[in-house]
């Protein structure tokens, strides 16, 4: 059987795949390779969008993000990466700086990496890296409301309202998926509301990221690329992802 001759079902399973091993599909490009119109490929994907096995975008499609899941079970995984990451990132942060933390396991790696001693500020709007901040003895500004439990971070109106009195000089954002097309993006609607608030009360905007973040959407958007300044990815992370960070503008740098 010749890829011209794939039925609907093996047809999606190869995209799936692609999917998977990429985190993009082009319309154009997998018409032309299974021999079939873009319509028929565009009403593939508008199917599996449907089922929650991608995110549409113009000329094709990106793979869901897999963050769906609570703190605690994100604190579990892969903490040697993610150490890694952090002490790459404490590089970017000046003494004497003021710093927001985002929610998220790898921002709480980057909390737990952070000196003493280095006259810094930081705010969160997560319990779990504001504890870790205390114990390192840095100034914590911890912003209140309800907890959401997913995220593990106010996330509603009162956190927005503390927010109005910060103005950090560096957002570490935390980052559900990140595409050249769709931007940061989030699984949630309030915490995307937060996450570009607090975006825009900051002066610059640095990411870090593992691997599974880069090309991959998830449900609501955040900021576009070119709000972000730098970003930190993995010593292994793929260089075309890598290029097309650089590409956007942003200062990229691997860990160690």
């Amino acid at each position: 059987m010749t890829a011209h001759d794939l039925l609907l079902g093996e047809r999606q399973e190869l995209i799936r795949a692609r999917l998977d091993l990429s985190g993009r599909v082009i319309a154009a490009e997998l018409a032309q390779e299974l021999g079939v119109s873009e319509d028929t490929i565009r009403r593939d994907l508008r199917e599996m969008a449907a089922s929650g096995l991608c995110r549409r975008v113009y000329g094709g499609a990106l793979r869901i993000s897999q963050t769906q899941t609570s703190l605690n079970e994100r604190m579990a995984v892969g903490g040697e990466r993610k150490a890694a990451l952090a002490r790459a990132a404490v590089g970017l942060i000046p003494s004497k700086s003021t710093l927001f933390l985002d929610a998220g396991s790898t921002n709480l790696a980057l909390a737990r990496a952070l000196p003493a001693g280095a006259g810094l500020t930081v705010a969160t709007n997560a319990p779990v890296i504001a504890a870790a901040l205390l114990e390192r003895d840095i100034a914590t500004i911890q912003l209140g409301g309800l907890i959401d439990a997913r995220s593990g971070a106010a996330i509603g109106a009162k956190a927005m309202r503390d927010a109005e009195a910060l103005r950090p000089d560096i957002l570490v954002l935390g980052v559900c998926g990140i595409d050249r097309e769709a931007g940061v993006t989030a699984e949630s609607f309030e915490e995307a509301e937060f996450k570009r608030f607090i975006a825009s009360r900051s002066r610059t905007v640095t990411v870090v990221l593992t691997n599974d973040k880069l090309s991959t959407a998830a449900p609501y958007s955040v900021v576009p690329l070119s709000r972000v300044a730098r970003a930190v990815i993995e010593a292994d992370a793929d260089e075309t992802e890598a290029a097309a960070l650089t590409a956007a503008g942003i200062e990229t740098l691997r860990a160690g």
